[in-house]
């Protein structure tokens, strides 16, 4: 049972604090669980469950913002980060985004949204189209309403359908003119290349994303073509899973609007679409830089937004770098930017030039990784195919279609 949440900012300032309980909780545990921080570089690092003389935290962040749970009970740590990874989702859906700004002009949304997701410690509504139909999404005509009539409450007076429906996260009487439904395959590639172009680790994140328009309570059945590749499955609370473990087939009864149907991942892959080529010499306090990209494994669709980033080592003092394709942009930070946009297939891109050491240093120590981005539209890199989608309990043939797309996540070469 959870006992209060915390937002936290990255200067670890209490943006929001929400007691769950009657049971109040000192707000210098926060102070407490800034002091648990592990400095890695510019970046604090924090364990996901730490135990105080007092409480157990559960902690997640997302772009910038700590998330932060304690109780003072034994209860499953991945139900408190899983909760917590959940109000992340909501307020980044309801608020476009997440940063302090956001949370700070939509303080009186973020606590209506958290008394409906949770109930005396323990989570309640989480699905995000009934959350809708409870509390309005911010927008320009709420705002101003607010101000004029002083009326700041965004909470509906009427439960929301689904409280009538035999499946809690969808209408009992849903219409829709045109019936469609889409299925997007999206898929993150995280990879490590060593100095000698060893690939080390290369793996993908997954998720099936759905887009559900459809009409009364359909019953709907997606089978892959070859689901033995995959590892690490996770469902939305719509999938059966009697039919998944017998037969590994997706059997549900979708929410209506965007949700994410399945997560998974594909483990221990063996080729990757594009290669980065970094040459580093160092002599007499100059280091000469080479960095070719370019195509490996042909995926067979163009792969765009190719961007090559790494850090220069602080002991250089200054960088003259050019290139073939694309630009090349050093930020204040001591970060090298290189866009390239879409991948040519009749050329090799390539970086060169020098890098200056400081006085008094005639070699480089301190080799830098390159860190890759890449997006490859109309492909699933993993393999994984979708065979089929039957629906069932439509009053009328829907439209059906399917995409996916392949980015880079963590894809890093070392020099």
């Amino acid at each position: 049972m959870l006992q209060c949440i915390f937002l936290l900012s990255d200067s670890g300032e209490v943006m929001l604090e929400k007691q769950l309980t009657g049971h109040r909780v000192d707000r210098s545990i926060c102070a407490w669980f800034w002091d648990q921080s592990i400095v890695q570089g510019d970046s604090f690092k924090f364990l996901p469950v730490i135990a105080s003389p007092t409480h157990y935290l559960f902690q997640v962040v997302r772009d910038g913002i700590t998330f932060l749970a304690c109780t003072q009970v034994e209860m499953p740590p991945l139900m408190g980060i899983e909760f917590l990874c959940r109000v992340a989702d909501v307020l980044s859906e309801y608020l476009g985004g997440l940063n302090e700004d956001l949370i700070k002009d939509n303080f009186v949304i973020v606590y209506e949204l958290l008394d409906e997701m949770i109930d005396n410690g323990f989570p309640l509504t989480t699905e995000p189209n009934i959350l809708r139909e409870m509390i309005a999404p911010p927008n320009i005509v709420s705002k101003m309403l607010s101000v004029v009539t002083g009326n700041s409450s965004n909470v509906s007076n009427t439960l929301p359908g689904a409280t009538a429906s035999c499946v809690p996260w969808r209408k009992t009487d849903l219409k829709h003119t045109s019936n469609d439904i889409y299925v997007d395959l999206v898929e993150e590639m995280d990879a490590i290349i060593n100095r000698d172009g060893t690939l080390v680790k290369c793996e993908i994140y997954g998720e099936v994303q759905v887009n559900s328009h459809l009409s009364g309570l359909p019953d709907l059945t997606l089978s892959f073509a070859n689901p033995s590749i995959l590892n690490d499955v996770r469902f939305h609370p719509c999938v059966r899973l009697r039919p998944w473990e017998s037969n590994q087939i997706l059997s549900f009864v979708p929410p209506d609007g965007e949700f994410k149907l399945m997560c998974y991942r594909v483990k221990k892959l063996k080729s990757i679409p594009i290669y980065v080529k970094p040459q580093l010499s160092s002599d007499s306090g100059t280091c000469p830089i080479s960095v070719l990209v370019g195509i490996r494994n042909d995926p067979g669709k163009p792969i765009d937004s190719v961007n090559v980033d790494f850090q220069l080592p602080p002991c250089v003092s200054s960088a003259d770098l050019t290139s073939n394709h694309g630009t090349v942009n050093i930020l204040a930070n001591k970060t090298c930017s290189w866009s390239i946009g879409r991948l040519p297939k009749d050329k090799a891109p390539s970086l060169s030039g020098t890098l200056m050491l400081q006085t008094g240093l005639e070699q480089l120590h301190v080799f830098p990784s390159f860190r890759v981005s890449f997006r490859i539209q109309g492909v699933a890199l993993s393999g994984l195919k979708i065979d089929k989608l039957d629906m069932k309990n439509l009053p009328s043939k829907p439209y059906k279609g399917f995409r996916a797309v392949t980015k880079a996540g963590e894809f890093e070469i070392r020099s």
